[in-house]
Order: structure tokens, then C-alpha cells, then sequence
């Protein structure tokens, strides 16, 4: 998964246990579905985002980051 607006992807690491135990292990980002309402085209808009994303929109609005998604090429 990886959250269109800021780009988070899942992170790989290892899981250390008490004697040192290594192995592979997942972070997932903490994504959801999430209607932004667009008054311009007076319509919603569903995005899957990371919670930072949600975040983000909420800081610069939404009619900026879609602008910012579609500079990118990214479909929205």
C-alpha cells in the first residue's frame, strides 16, 4: 500500500527478540477511506490515505493537494 498524497509505503525491518533473534518483519502504513467534499465540482471525492495524509489535507486543503496529486500524474 502506499498513501498517494505523502508517498509513505510499507517499511521492512527486522523483529529482535531477547536473545537477538532476528527476522524479517512489516510496518504497514495506517491507511483509511476517507469522502472529501469538493465545492467547486460539488461533489465527493473517496481517497484511500494515510493517516498523515488525512492530516495534510486537513492543513492545506483539498482542492491544493488534488492540484499536488495531479501535477504528479497521480489518479485521483
Amino acid at each position: 500500500m502506499e498513501c498517494p498524497v505523502t508517498g509513505i509505503k510499507t517499511r521492512f525491518g527486522n523483529r529482535v527478540s531477547h536473545a537477538n533473534n532476528k527476522t524479517r518483519r512489516t510496518w504497514e502504513p495506517n491507511m483509511q477511506s476517507k469522502r472529501f467534499w469538493l465545492p467547486k465540482e460539488n461533489r465527493y471525492v473517496r481517497l484511500r490515505l494515510s493517516a498523515q495524509g488525512i492530516k495534510m489535507i486537513d492543513k492545506i486543503g483539498i482542492e491544493a493537494a488534488l492540484a499536488n496529486l495531479k501535477k504528479r500524474g497521480v489518479q485521483a
